[in-house]
């Protein structure tokens, strides 16, 4: 049986919200059984494509220093089956370890992205407002690091329907940023349809546009639906104490939707998540590119 860790399709995370709920920092990261293949999958990616999943200003290292020592402490203290310090460093579940060595000669965010299962993003306040300072992103939902570095919130949400620069919605995310409080970190969650099991899956805001104009199916039939996967974000935002800067984690699940068949929450969860698909609007289906499969999905869904 599948063991569902979160499931915000069931109705309780709505898309293209907000939906801000309060987190207790003992909960900051979590660690499952996918443990192993993530930390193996991001070392894989920083030494094949380095450039593409992390980045950084030079004046945000005392700050990447800061998340790093949280970390540490966070993860000694809340998960000590899965952490220890040994003598030549961290040592982790399943036989992988973050030399000192190897620690020293990172930049400290992509050191502290070598810790744990989240990808680690670091937000800094400027006249434009909150801007992608430095980060580690190894799985990625859809966008681009690199093409979001060292913008605002309200750029960086510009291709989301009703997120993008001028509207409410930004307007509300950058007042949730400058009134988040040391010590009182939230938590939101999303989630996505996806054809593979792929944990890198990058996006441009050029093919984005491409694929909303073309439309393309990912799903061909029942069978490639049965093989598809519910992608979740478990996402938490928090403000650093002695920077002031904001840290924005995200943890990939992967759900495989051939799950709803036989798990005995499966039926509830279906209809759940086809109800909140036949809500989506035609800009939204667009952005999570499931115009072409909104259908077919629903129908899966609600013949389980």
């Amino acid at each position: 049986m599948t063991h569902l860790v979160h499931t915000p399709y069931d109705g309780s995370s709505k898309l293209f919200a907000i939906g801000l709920k309060p987190l207790d920092l003992a909960d900051w990261t979590e660690v499952d059984d996918t443990f192993g293949v993530q930390m193996r999958e991001k070392r894989r990616l920083y030494e094949s494509i380095p450039d593409m999943v992390f980045v950084e200003e030079p004046d945000t290292r005392a700050a990447q220093q800061e998340v790093l020592g949280l970390l540490k402490a966070h993860v000694l203290s809340r998960f000590p089956e899965h952490y220890r310090r040994g003598a030549a460093g961290m040592e982790m579940a399943g036989g992988l370890e973050l030399a000192d060595a190897e620690e020293a000669s990172l930049p400290p965010l992509r050191a502290a992205s070598l810790l744990v299962q989240e990808d680690l993003i670091l937000m800094r306040r400027s006249e434009a407002g909150w801007r992608l300072a430095a980060g580690s992103l190894c799985f990625p939902s859809s966008w681009s690091l690199r093409e979001k570095f060292g913008r605002p919130l309200q750029d960086i949400h510009q291709p989301v329907p009703d997120f993008g620069p001028g509207t409410r919605m930004a307007a509300l995310i950058d007042r949730m940023f400058d009134n988040l409080k040391t010590g009182q970190p939230v938590q939101r969650f999303n989630w996505s349809l996806q054809a593979r099991p792929d944990l890198y899956y990058p996006l441009s805001d050029t093919q984005r546009s491409e694929r909303a104009n073309a439309r393309p199916s990912k799903f061909a039939d029942m069978e490639a639906v049965a093989r598809g996967f519910i992608r979740i974000e478990r996402q938490t935002v928090r403000r650093m104490p002695v920077s002031g800067d904001i840290l924005f984690t995200i943890r990939i699940y992967l759900d495989p939707l051939s799950m709803l068949l036989h798990h005995p929450e499966g039926p509830a969860l279906a209809h759940a998540l086809a109800g909140q698909l036949t809500e989506l609007k035609l800009a939204q289906l667009d952005y999570k590119g499931l115009t072409a499969d909104r259908d077919r999905l629903v129908a899966f869904l609600t013949s389980s």
